[in-house]
């Protein structure tokens, strides 16, 4: 117990900033008058009173965080928030229950976009605003901001920056300072936001629509104030934004600092995981668009290259908006979706899934190893963007491959023996995993996760919380040899 108080101490000063964060959706409730500003004021009152009381019954544990600590930590924060997310849905809806919320605010928080509301054109103005800010502050993860702040109030952060952002590189650093870094990348991640808003103003939202998806489109939450989510505006302008967004917000964060930088568009070029991101994308989308036009899906071929196109960057970058139900596609060009959105996005950017680097060094290493089979002397390094990469790299990167998708098999063959079938069960997880959002049967576009019982909904909560934290940040909990002094 003693080695948990310390981490319960951090949690309860970041427990005080989400209560603050709290204020805004109640803000926005007094704004637009609607009656869910008790939920929001209760929430906020209790998490700020619960966690200042905690902060002073732990003040005497405080110390400086160790590796170990930092994936506690985040496991405990996620979870933590996401229950204190879940109270205002619990709180409004009289018949929602707390499962239903949880999994809602999870969503929001892992930025998956899966969603178990209805009626969401009629939703109160703030309960929609919240599944939006929601999107937001876990796109960049709450623990990225925590770690700006947390040096003032005397906790450093760097183990918690490690255990947070995904990737294979976590020990390269675009400042000196990991503060100086985390605020870095929130400054780029509210101006592109900002960006975003602004453009989707123009291409015809309202402001309330507009600054809702810009928070939920750069995040890659995918949350839609809508029922049927970017299909109820039919513009092909708000869809040009979006994928725009989607496709930024796929991209390393350090390839949008060394374009700023340099004033060029060169360095994502560069950057091999963006290479592959563009060129595995475009192709795909085209050759599936002339796929269905040819299958007389859609009656042109420009039809085909939107719809195609913008549900393959929204779901291939796992970002969870949809403009057509893609669920009465072909099962071929459904499933490459969804392939796509376990390995397309880059590593240090928004996105779900293995990170394509990790596919990048396994297919480098896979052609090294049969080159050795033909030439067993024959010397070969492995190099992403012109790092060379170590054999312990490699081995990590497998082990974590076969987590990642022994974690799917055993997640779906689970939902599959609750009772749902199979194609439900496995792009569910997929999509959960990925925090994509839709998946194919009962949970696709045209539907929600509403009609699963409540131990498929935590299992899908799980696998979103898998899925964000990179699978081995939370395994790695439940190993004897991590509780070890």
């Amino acid at each position: 117990m003693h080695k948990v108080i310390p981490i319960i101490h951090v949690l309860s000063k970041l427990g005080v900033l989400f209560s603050f964060m709290l204020l805004v959706p109640t803000l926005v409730s007094y704004l637009f008058l609607d009656d869910a500003l008790p939920a929001f004021g209760h929430t906020a009152l209790v998490t700020i009173i619960s966690s200042v009381s905690v902060w002073l019954v732990t003040w005497q544990y405080q110390r400086e965080l160790r590796t170990r600590d930092g994936f506690t930590l985040v496991f405990m924060l996620w979870i933590g928030f996401a229950a204190i997310a879940a109270m205002p849905f619990y709180l409004y809806f009289p018949h929602l229950s707390y499962t239903d919320a949880f999994f809602e605010a999870m969503s929001g928080l892992t930025t998956t976009g899966a969603s178990v509301m209805t009626s969401l054109d009629t939703l109160a103005p703030s309960i929609n605003f919240w599944r939006h800010m929601l999107n937001w502050l876990g796109g960049m993860g709450i623990i990225v901001l925590a770690v700006a702040i947390l040096p003032m109030l005397g906790v450093g952060g760097t183990q918690l920056f490690k255990a947070e952002i995904p990737g294979i590189d976590k020990d390269s650093k675009m400042a000196p300072r990991i503060s100086q870094v985390a605020k870095k990348l929130w400054m780029l991640y509210v101006a592109m936001t900002v960006l975003t808003c602004l453009a989707l103003r123009w291409a015809g939202m309202s402001w309330f629509d507009a600054v809702c998806h810009a928070m939920s489109a750069f995040s890659l939450g995918g949350f839609s104030t809508h029922d049927n989510s970017i299909a109820y505006f039919n513009s092909v302008a708000v869809e040009a934004v979006l994928m725009l967004a989607t496709v930024l917000g796929a991209i390393s964060f350090a390839s949008h600092f060394k374009v700023l930088r340099q004033r060029s568009l060169k360095p994502y070029w560069r950057d091999e995981e963006c290479r592959v991101l563009l060129v595995v994308l475009a192709v795909s989308i085209t050759v599936v668009s002339f796929y269905l036009w040819h299958k007389q899906f859609y009656p042109t071929l420009q039809d085909a290259f939107r719809f195609v196109g913008f549900n393959f960057v929204s779901i291939g970058l796992a970002s969870g908006y949809a403009n057509a139900d893609f669920a009465k596609w072909p099962l071929v060009a459904s499933l490459w979706m969804f392939f796509l959105s376990n390995v397309l996005a880059s590593s240090g950017s928004v996105g779900g899934g293995i990170k394509s680097v990790r596919a990048i060094v396994l297919f480098k290493f896979s052609l090294r190893e049969m080159m050795l089979l033909l030439h067993p002397k024959a010397v070969r390094n492995v190099k992403v963007n012109g790092r060379s990469i170590s054999e312990r790299t490699a081995l990590t990167v497998l082990a974590f491959l076969f987590v990642y998708f022994m974690t799917i098999i055993m997640f779906t063959f689970i939902m599959m023996a609750s009772g749902l079938d199979f194609m439900s069960a496995f792009t569910a997880i997929i999509a959960c995993i990925t925090n994509a959002g839709p998946g194919l049967g009962e949970v696709g576009p045209a539907g929600n996760y509403a009609g699963l019982n409540d131990f498929q909904k935590w299992l899908c909560t799980a696998a979103m919380l898998v899925g964000r934290l990179e699978v081995f940040t939370v395994f790695i909990l439940f190993t004897p040899a991590y509780w070890k002094k």
